[in-house]
């Protein structure tokens, strides 16, 4: 699939992503609290691919300052309303591609980049621009859909992909780690989530 059409399926779909969610995991209150411990303290936080920003509230509520960030219009503008109506204050949002970051080398403390690893073509580089921003010993949080985790993951993983569904690569939660690790940075914690597509809670930080 084109980056042209990838980027077409999530302008269509900004309206339902929510509900995809919560119907495909229900370890999101957990994803939030762990990704709420692995912030405590944060001055500046990056979030990429926030989609409608069902964890910037968390980011919002762990670090001094959050710029939120995607890559499709339609999910900016329902990321802009959730702000605006949850009053986060410390949060601004941007039109933003993750491997084209605009911001100056080592200028976050944090990088969460939630449920969109799989679905990146180039994970390498995505990785290596996602640690370009950050200080050295910043943080890396990357709660994502594991479809190879569980026989019904992967039977649900295949039908997905015949929908148009514009995944790049299906993790394990241990390859989840893998590579991250691989990117440079030293993991501290894992954890696995259950649902439909269980995820596969990382964290780490900047080697």
């Amino acid at each position: 699939m084109s980056e042209q059409r990838e980027r077409g399926y999530w302008e269509r779909h900004a309206g339902r992503y929510d509900r995809s969610v919560r119907l495909l995991t229900r370890s999101w209150p957990e994803v939030q609290r762990l990704t709420g411990e692995a912030l405590a303290g944060c001055e500046r936080a990056l979030e990429v691919a926030a989609g409608t920003g069902l964890l910037t509230g968390t980011l919002a509520g762990a670090a001094r300052e959050v710029i939120a960030t995607d890559y499709a219009e339609a999910m900016v503008a329902q990321l802009e309303a959730r702000v605006r109506a949850e009053g986060l204050d410390n949060v601004r949002c941007e039109t933003v591609d993750v491997y084209a970051l605009p911001y100056e080398p080592a200028s976050f403390d944090a990088v969460v980049a939630a449920n969109v690893l799989h679905l990146l073509p180039d994970l390498e580089g995505a990785l290596a621009a996602l640690r370009r921003v950050l200080k050295p010993g910043g943080r890396l949080v990357a709660p994502t859909f594991c479809h190879d985790e569980t026989f019904g993951a992967k039977v649900l993983s295949r039908l997905a992909s015949l929908t148009g569904f514009p995944q790049h690569r299906r993790f394990t939660v241990a390859g989840l780690r893998g590579a991250i690790e691989g990117a440079g940075f030293e993991v501290a914690r894992v954890e696995t989530l259950p649902g439909r597509f269980p995820i596969g809670f990382v964290a780490g930080r900047v080697r």
